[in-house]
């Protein structure tokens, strides 16, 4: 009984604290991003760039930009992939798309730079931009004389695919709002004035939560804090507006469409806040950061009504379809993961995968394809491995590996592109997963930077050999 008491406590903590600390002033705005992304931007300036006689350097950097507007796992991402191949995409640019989306898209990296770090944030875009271009380019090349037989099927059209400049503005508020949510900096710190509120039932709730939802180090549980259970309350109330004031906004706006927007504002701005019990009531503090959240949400309203009444729908539309469609997996998965932490003892983790060597990268990769998670999950997955003594080498090989693969997701591929091609990408994902945790482990185990870019140059130099010599045999594909 008190094993499972245990289990429960270590779920609740890891929920307290993704719901408190991690989603709001990331996810939140996340959400929003790519709402606006999937309903704003014309879907020509997305695949008229990709076709196979488009230019390489304008076609993979556009299929990279693509696939991170899209916030989905390797089994969503392949009707899209599926779309953009049939509809005259090349097969190279096409891989691009189908690596980066779920590798690095804005919520992903949104994600991993609050619950790991920057550093694993940027490492993370990095190796996946140069990864992903990386195997679609050699995809291209393998099988080059498959795409010079393909029908040269035309892209949508009509219209010229450019954004007009309102919408590149309202983008780029909404992206302003996430960073300054998320981004670490002291200007965003400074405390600008702070007020005293009386409440002397603060400290007896708080410490009723201590015991709920305890703070633990060694697992990198946070605990349940009293201005966490109130912006948790504040989730609450915003998905039970939001069920109908956004999931039925596309058949015209109602009063819960307002209400939901009003507390989404009102929740960023709390999350903002710093709030600390003190002796005989509550600290509230404001910040720069408070600040920010708050013009910044105030600013969104006017550059709102520039668009049509029909286009802030579906941008409020499909941001309630992200959230739908991820969000419940996402607390499902996270609370199963402070459950599974329970069960695991450090030992193992550090013995596996306690130091940057090819056998634990290799098993990051293994348990990125057999231990499948749905999109996003793989971060939380991360951090308690992080926090049981993962070297960061193996921890990116595996945060390379599974949103990539999975079983179902092989099998999808294979049945769009052909076995042949399917598992060759696999065996490149593979590969490039487990050289991007060697690569990643040995800068932070204090590598020269440039005895690594040696070591990759060499590596480089042999992979063109051996392209060169596969792009004069005629491929055979199934």
């Amino acid at each position: 009984m008190d094993l499972i008491i245990a289990a429960v406590q270590g779920g609740l903590a890891s929920l307290a604290s993704y719901l408190a600390a991690h989603v709001l002033l990331c996810l939140v705005p996340a959400f929003f991003v790519a709402g606006a992304l999937s309903a704003l931007l014309p879907q020509e300036s997305i695949t008229r760039f990709l076709g196979p006689q488009a230019p390489k350097w304008v076609s993979y950097p556009a299929a990279a930009g693509a696939g991170s507007l899209l916030a989905v796992c390797s089994c969503t991402v392949q009707p899209l992939f599926a779309g953009i191949y049939r509809k005259g995409a090349g097969l190279g640019p096409a891989i691009t798309f189908l690596f980066f989306a779920p590798a690095a898209n804005i919520l992903a990296l949104s994600y991993t730079g609050v619950a790991l770090g920057a550093d694993f944030a940027v490492a993370r875009i990095v190796l996946a931009l140069s990864f992903g271009i990386g195997i679609g380019l050699i995809m291209g090349v393998i099988f080059h004389r498959d795409d010079a037989g393909r029908p040269d099927s035309p892209l949508p059209a009509g219209g010229d695919g450019r954004v007009p400049a309102r919408t590149w503005l309202f983008l780029a508020t909404l992206v302003a709002l996430l960073i300054a949510g998320t981004l670490k900096v002291d200007p965003l710190r400074v405390p600008l004035f702070g007020i005293e509120l009386s409440a002397p039932w603060a400290a007896a709730v708080e410490s009723t939560l201590a015991r709920w939802v305890p703070v633990d180090a060694a697992t990198g549980a946070e605990g349940l804090s009293l201005h966490g259970l109130l912006l948790i309350g504040l989730l609450v109330a915003i998905g039970a507006t939001a069920c109908r004031g956004l999931g039925k906004v596309d058949e015209g706006y109602n009063r819960l469409s307002f209400a939901t927007l009003a507390l989404t504002a009102l929740t960023l701005v709390v999350a903002a806040l710093g709030v600390e019990v003190v002796d005989g009531g509550l600290k509230v503090v404001a910040t720069g950061r408070s600040l920010a959240v708050a013009l910044l949400c105030g600013l969104l309203w006017p550059l709102a009504r520039r668009f049509e009444s029909w286009d802030m729908q579906q941008w409020l539309w499909e941001t309630w379809r992200f959230v739908r469609q991820i969000f419940p997996l996402l607390v499902v998965g996270v609370f199963a993961v402070g459950v599974i932490r329970i069960f695991i003892e450090p030992a193992w983790i550090q013995a596996v995968a306690g130091s940057n060597t090819l056998l634990a990268n290799l098993a990051g990769v293994a348990f990125g394809v057999f231990m499948y998670f749905p999109t996003l999950v793989e971060v939380p997955i991360a951090r308690m491995f992080l926090s049981l003594g993962m070297h960061p080498g193996p921890l990116i090989a595996y945060l390379m590996a599974d949103p990539e693969l999975s079983l179902q997701s092989i099998l999808i591929t294979s049945a769009i592109i052909g076995k042949l091609k399917a598992w060759t990408y696999v065996g490149l994902v593979a590969l490039a997963s487990t050289l991007a945790g060697l690569a990643y482990g040995a800068w932070i185990d204090g590598m020269s930077p440039w005895g690594l870019l040696a070591a990759l140059g060499v590596f480089i130099a042999t992979l063109v050999v051996v392209l060169g010599w596969l792009g004069r045999r005629q491929p055979v594909t199934l």
